[in-house]
């Protein structure tokens, strides 16, 4: 016995699907136009940044708001840092700066679904790297696909007198 949707399903669950596509746009051209006039690119789809404001030393600190590009951090009037997250570019800058390890988190997603998260300096570090390293490795990749390849060129120069 197959289960028949009523009329009103599809359309709703369509409609849900175009309101919220429709404030995905509204909200990637709002940040297009914010951050055009800095003349930053973006490398990231979206993400997210928090502070925890427990370990934070905001006043007595300030080297994460003098760290962003894009001053998506800034001061309150309660004493503690905001964050404008439509200036947010996800960065790392303001988590490489900062004296308290864990304070700020950012998690980011790159065009190709990859997600990335950290919140220590030594994190970020380590992920840069890693993500430097793969960069390398398929350049490499597309000059000498094959180890025959490369010899070719070099085993001349390798051949000992």
């Amino acid at each position: 016995m197959e289960k028949k949707d009523k009329p009103g399903d599809f359309a709703a669950s369509d409609i849900f699907s175009l309101l919220v596509e429709t404030s995905e746009k509204k909200k990637r051209k709002q940040r297009e136009e914010l951050l055009a006039p800095l003349g930053v690119k973006e490398f990231f789809v979206d993400g997210k940044i928090t502070i925890d404001k427990r370990t934070c030393k905001g006043v007595e600190c300030k080297l994460c708001i003098k760290a962003c590009p894009t001053n998506a951090l800034f001061w309150k009037s309660s004493g503690e840092v905001g964050i404008t997250e439509e200036l947010c570019i996800y960065c790392g800058a303001c988590v490489l700066n900062c004296i308290v390890d864990d304070c700020i988190k950012i998690v980011r997603r790159r065009e190709n679904g990859e997600m990335e998260r950290f919140s220590t300096p030594r994190t970020y570090t380590m992920l840069e790297n890693a993500i430097n390293t793969r960069k390398r490795h398929e350049r490499v990749k597309a000059i000498f696909p094959t180890t025959e390849d490369y010899l070719k060129l070099y085993k001349p120069q390798m051949t000992l007198p």
